[in-house]
């Protein structure tokens, strides 16, 4: 029978999805058949899967370090918020629904029951199941019909190893805090900890490792120090984003308030010919871009309304009459068009806004999601791309007569009378080398990278740095069966 084992965190960020990937990978390498499993995430960025379902893109970046195809079962429940108060639903992949941060609690006892349904089947096909917690189990305030961490943990009786940061500091009070607040039932599913990210000596730490060892009586699994190729891995959330410095190419990011679906930066970020500016709030778009790129969004209309607030229209029209490049994807190509309709609320509250209209295309909110992975045909190259769409808009209009990409038997994408501006609903298209290589030689970059082989000589190196330095049969030997009643 499977075992399991939930690595939870001390807050958010503290590299848990990095740490099972690396984990995912090592433990494959030993010859067991892993399976990833987040009961619960809250991520924008999603990917797309075989089944046409969505889950966390940190899920499908383990299912990869696993050797497995990504499936809806490894992450059952995943939110994707759309304002401050309200996020849009996705259950086993598909879309439920809208819900408000009060209504989501209520309904908890539901997706608890989604959840361990998913768990049972990835347990019926693998030696060993590595879960990620979300968040904290020291929020107590959430732990009250909690799904993703010592909720679920105790619902499935899935031990738990516990993972500090050091990087942020205080990881001794983390540690510790984060025993002292959890009840007796709880604190008795943790078996270990470990630290992460740190930085110089590890002998240093000794004394603080022995420290939370003595006051907690858990065992320490490993001092992990900061792995540097860390950002050549897919991000998981906005937090993770960030600029990259490379050659003179430049691509501009503005970063959206809802941005989404944004892992088509990953491979031009590990260009050695492009540098990847993201532009936060109060910055104006800089003058020397090569290559605007609007990426996805979670909420068009919203995003459109904040992109102007920033004055980032003025600036991308600069750019334009400077003769530089444009590209929107998703969410960005339904921004560059001439209007956007949503009759029905379904990105967000019902309503038309005029877009930006360097591309002569009309976009309507309606019809079902559109959730399903893609093969494509780049124009005029004929260079074979992979990518996934998932959105809910319909885009029309005479630059879609410029489609630069053919999936089956109908065209895709728009682009601009000069070629200077276009966009298209499939992301994921710059993994291809080929079509990568072939669109920054027009911006003046030349490039030979093998993107995809990249992610896996980090996902090796990232096993190795664990081996090093955890205890990794100390960890295997925590996993247990889930037996349950």
């Amino acid at each position: 029978m499977a075992r399991a084992l939930m690595i939870q965190g001390t807050g958010s960020n503290v590299g848990k999805s990095v740490l099972v990937a690396g984990l995912a990978r090592a433990f494959a390498r030993r010859g067991l058949r892993v399976a990833p499993f987040k009961p619960q995430n809250m991520s924008n960025n999603a990917a797309v899967t075989s089944d046409g379902g969505e889950i966390g893109r940190a899920q499908a970046l383990q299912a990869r370090a696993a050797g497995r195809a990504p499936h809806t079962d490894m992450n059952p429940v995943l939110l994707k918020p759309e304002t401050d108060t309200g996020s849009q639903i996705i259950v086993h992949g598909k879309r439920r629904g809208r819900m408000a941060a009060g209504d989501y609690r209520a309904g908890k006892p539901e997706l608890l029951a989604a959840a361990l349904q998913s768990f049972d089947r990835l347990c019926s096909d693998a030696d060993l199941v590595l879960v990620e917690g979300a968040g904290s189990p020291a929020e107590t305030n959430l732990r009250k019909g909690d799904i993703a961490n010592m909720g679920f943990a105790c619902a499935a009786n899935v031990p738990v190893i516990l993972l500090g940061d050091i990087h942020r500091g205080g990881v001794i009070a983390q540690i510790v805090g984060t025993q002292a607040v959890l009840d007796a039932a709880d604190r008795a599913l943790v078996r270990g900890f470990a630290v992460n990210r740190f930085k110089g000596d590890v002998s240093l730490f000794d004394a603080g490792r022995d420290d939370i060892a003595l006051r907690t009586g858990w065992p320490c699994l490993g001092v992990v120090p900061w792995f540097n190729d860390a950002w050549r891995l897919p991000a998981e959330d906005m937090m993770d984003i960030r600029s990259v410095a490379g050659g003179a190419c430049k691509v501009v990011v503005p970063q959206l308030e809802r941005m989404a679906n944004f892992d088509d930066l990953d491979p031009l970020s590990a260009e050695p010919a492009v540098t990847v500016e993201i532009v936060p709030a109060g910055r104006a778009l800089p003058g020397d871009a090569d290559l605007v790129l609007l990426p996805g969004s979670k909420s068009t209309l919203g995003d459109l309304a904040y992109f102007r607030s920033q004055g980032w229209d003025i600036d991308l029209y600069a750019h334009v009459r400077r003769g530089g490049h444009v590209l929107g994807l998703c969410g960005g190509y339904q921004m560059l068009g001439r209007t956007i309709a949503d009759p029905d609320g379904v990105d967000g509250s019902p309503g038309t806004a005029e877009g930006l209209g360097l591309l002569d295309v009309h976009t309507v909110m309606a019809g079902d999601k559109q959730v399903t992975e893609r093969e494509a045909t780049a124009l005029p190259g004929g260079e074979p791309v992979r990518g996934y769409e998932i959105h809910m808009g319909r885009t029309h209009g005479p630059d879609c007569d410029r489609a630069w990409l053919h999936i089956d038997d109908r065209p895709e994408g728009a682009a601009s009378a000069n070629g200077r501006v276009k966009g298209s609903y499939l992301h994921g298209l710059f993994t291809a080398d080929a079509f990568r290589a072939r669109y920054l030689e027009e911006l003046g970059a030349r490039s030979d990278l093998a993107y995809d082989d990249g992610v896996e000589q980090v996902l090796d190196s990232l096993a190795d740095h664990l081996e090093r330095h955890m205890d990794l049969d100390a960890v295997l030997d925590l996993a247990a069966v889930p037996e349950r009643d």
